[in-house]
């Protein structure tokens, strides 16, 4: 598994316990890293990816809202919503990333923790998303 790969893994279950016990991001951060050490390269991208991420939530659910018809945020599931919130912010922030990567990338994180639809769910949205911040970019 590559350093960023792995990054996105441990900064999902981050944002999940950030969105479940409403701690402080760095608080967070410190509790997951004592309980799990995981791959030290993988960990600055992880930790970047979770405070940057928590800093702009509520931009990064907007935007996912605007592209999840019939979907507000507080009906998806948790892991659902992070996966997501990873993965526009990436689109958003990281133009260093391919799009293919980041979708790509986000669905095997919702077929590996989500629900049986979590991956087809997380790829459309993705893809719309994708295609928006393409229009935005091009106008």
């Amino acid at each position: 598994m590559g350093a960023r790969t792995s990054g996105r893994e441990a900064a999902l279950q981050m944002l999940f316990a950030l969105d479940a016990a409403g701690q402080p991001t760095g608080r967070v951060i410190e509790d997951f890293w004592r309980e799990f050490p995981g791959d030290a390269e993988g960990r600055p991208y992880a930790d970047d990816l979770t405070k940057d991420i928590a800093a702009c939530r509520d931009e990064l659910d907007a935007h996912i809202t605007k592209a999840s018809a019939n979907w507000k945020i507080a009906r998806m599931t948790r892991v659902d919503r992070n996966i997501l919130r990873l993965g526009v912010f990436e689109l958003l922030r990281r133009s260093d990333v391919p799009r293919a990567v980041i979708i790509d990338e986000a669905v095997e994180l919702a077929k590996r923790y989500g629900a049986d639809n979590s991956a087809s769910f997380v790829n459309g949205v993705l893809d719309k998303l994708a295609d928006m911040c393409r229009n935005d970019d091009e106008a």
